[in-house]
């Protein structure tokens, strides 16, 4: 069976639900397919597994064609060969784990069929347990079940839906160490569906954002996030900071563009082209702010820096959200700022306080992102 296999994947159609998809997963790569729910993304990953047609276009898995709308050909799922993790696993209730990973096996020879099965329990870490019933396990446990039996095939490709949907926050920490361990061993494939942009940049290597069944905008998890195509993606990355702002200046020999947030002038390491004295919409995530003790004056030499009341502080274990307005302008900033941080800051609401925003995080959105 040959490994090594990219998929290359351009498909589209109108019904029932419109899809356009037009995208390639190498070897040894996850890509992680993104998007609010009934967005496209269980049927995009059908339609890679054969369990629906689209009505145009063509998926390649290296020099196999597996579906041709324009010559007919579509191969089933058997044929293509899947690895495929249902949302819920999918598991036969009434087979012990080993059973259940057996059952996927049946182009396997019957003797060598147990060895494989207990082989890839072992990879999941489940050895000693593979008489168990579905029931008797974990929902983490389930899940290597449903990881195992789906990668004891060796197949082409693995397909995983909302792989960690099912399970709690600590046994999803574990599998995302786990999923990325086994990573390194597959030389196949590897695309997952999540709703979850954690998850994406915890484990893609590339993403495809996905709404309303077209795609906004792919590439590397990092670039996406820092560089949004529009504001649609910008907040379907869940970048909550996203403002009006006027052209003022362009530099293009520094890459530099300035413009204002009301009365203040920020400074941008990026210089799209624009004119002087058009609106913009720009977008800083997260990471491009910083909160400084006034006292240390470690702000001094920044650009970029804005004096903000503090509105609110939710603290939420090693992590706490700050929501702060801009003095005299009003804008909202939301940003997540270490718990131990603003204790020693002493930001609590009613405190004044100045901010910087980093030149190099900040993003201005295409102009012609207002959306409509």
């Amino acid at each position: 069976m040959p490994h090594n296999a990219d998929l290359i994947c351009d498909i589209s159609q109108t019904l029932p639900i419109p899809l356009e998809a037009h995208f390639s997963c190498r070897a040894g790569e996850v890509l992680a397919v993104v998007g609010p729910s009934g967005g496209g993304k269980t049927t995009l990953l059908r339609m890679i597994a054969g369990l629906s047609l689209p009505q145009r276009g063509h998926i390649h898995c290296g020099d196999r064609l597996w579906f041709d709308a324009e010559q007919s050909i579509s191969l089933t799922p058997q044929q293509r060969h899947i690895g495929y993790m249902p949302q819920h696993f999918g598991l036969f209730p009434h087979l012990s784990a080993l059973d259940n990973v057996i059952s996927g096996l049946d182009h396997v020879p019957k003797e060598l069929r147990k060895q494989r099965a207990l082989d890839w329990l072992e990879r999941v870490n489940l050895h000693g347990l593979p008489d168990r019933l579905p029931a008797q396990l974990s929902g983490g446990q389930r899940q290597r079940v449903a990881l195992a039996r789906a990668l004891a095939r060796e197949p082409a490709i693995l397909l995983l839906d909302e792989p960690f949907s099912a399970v709690d926050k600590e046994t999803r920490e574990r599998l995302y160490i786990e999923l990325a361990r086994l990573k390194q061993q597959l030389s196949i494939p590897v695309v997952m569906v999540t709703h979850d942009i954690h998850e994406a940049l915890l484990l893609a290597d590339k993403m495809i954002l996905i709404s309303q069944g077209q795609m906004l905008q792919q590439g590397k998890p990092s670039e996406v996030l820092s560089h949004p195509n529009n504001e649609a993606v910008a907040r379907q990355m869940g970048l909550r900071n996203i403002f009006d702002g006027q052209v003022v200046s362009q530099d293009i020999e520094r890459n530099m563009t300035q413009f204002t947030l009301g009365d203040e002038l920020i400074v941008s390491d990026s210089a799209p082209a624009l004119a002087v004295g058009q609106s913009i919409r720009w977008v800083i995530p997260n990471q491009g702010i910083r909160f400084n003790a006034i006292s240390s004056g470690r702000l001094c030499k920044s650009l970029n820096k804005l004096e903000v009341l503090i509105e609110s502080v939710l603290v939420m274990g090693e992590s706490s959200r700050v929501i702060a307005s801009v003095v005299g302008i009003g804008s909202i900033i939301n940003a997540d700022v270490p718990t131990h941080l603003v204790h020693k800051l002493a930001l609590v609401p009613g405190v004044q306080t100045t901010i910087a925003l980093k030149s190099d995080q900040i993003h201005i959105l295409s102009a012609q992102s207002e959306l409509g």
